[in-house]
C-alpha cells in the first residue's frame, strides 16, 4: 500500500519530485511565496497564515520595524518603551549613548536613560557639593543635602545635630558660632 502525495497548492497527486514543508506535500514548482508568488528555492523560509512566505517578503511585510532606525528588524528584538528596536539602536539618550538592551534603564519623556546619565540630568543636587541625591536627603537652608555634605563653613565638619548656626547662608556648628 503505497501513500499518495498531494499538493498542497493544486490538489493533485504528486508523482515526481516533492517538496515537504510546513506539514505538507508540494510540487516544487507550487512551493510558492504567498505574498510575491515567486518559488521559494532559498532554504530559509517563513510561515504566515499557514503559508510559506519569502524572506524578502516577509522582512518588508511581517517583520517588527526599529523605532530608532525605521528599517525591518532582522535578528533579536528590544521591546521597550511601547516600541520595538534593534539591540544595537537601544542605547542611552543622555550623553554617554551606551546600548541598554541587557541593562536597567530609567524613562524619562519616553527616552531611555542608563542610570549615571538619569541621575545626573534629572537629580536633585546636593546643594554642598553639586553631585546628584539618589538615596535621602537633609534638607536645610531651603536647599537639600547628602548627609555627608552638611558641613560646617568655618570648621568644615559634618553637622549632626538639629541645632546649627547660619552665617552668608551656610551652616555654622554650634561649637563654631559660640
Amino acid at each position: 500500500m503505497s501513500i499518495e502525495n498531494k499538493c498542497f497548492k493544486c490538489n493533485e497527486i504528486i508523482t515526481n519530485r516533492v517538496i515537504s514543508a510546513l506539514g505538507k506535500s508540494w510540487h516544487p514548482e507550487h512551493f510558492t511565496c504567498k505574498e510575491c508568488k515567486e518559488p521559494i528555492s532559498d532554504l530559509t523560509f517563513y510561515e504566515k497564515f499557514d503559508e510559506p512566505v519569502c524572506s524578502k517578503c516577509f522582512l518588508n511585510n511581517y517583520s517588527d520595524i526599529c523605532h530608532g532606525c525605521n528599517q525591518p528588524i532582522k535578528d533579536r528584538i528590544i521591546k521597550a518603551l511601547g516600541h520595538t528596536w534593534h539591540e544595537n539602536h537601544f542605547i542611552c539618550n543622555g550623553n554617554c549613548e551606551k546600548s541598554l538592551s541587557s541593562s536597567t534603564f530609567y524613562e524619562r519623556d519616553g527616552k531611555a536613560y542608563c542610570k549615571e546619565d538619569f541621575e545626573q540630568m534629572f537629580a536633585e543636587k546636593c546643594y554642598g557639593c553639586t553631585k546628584p541625591i539618589t538615596d535621602k536627603a537633609l534638607i536645610a537652608l531651603n536647599s537639600r543635602w547628602h548627609k555627608d555634605c552638611f558641613k560646617c563653613k568655618r570648621c568644615d565638619k559634618t553637622i549632626t545635630t538639629n541645632t546649627f548656626a547660619i552665617e552668608d547662608n551656610n551652616p555654622i556648628c554650634t561649637f563654631c558660632a559660640a
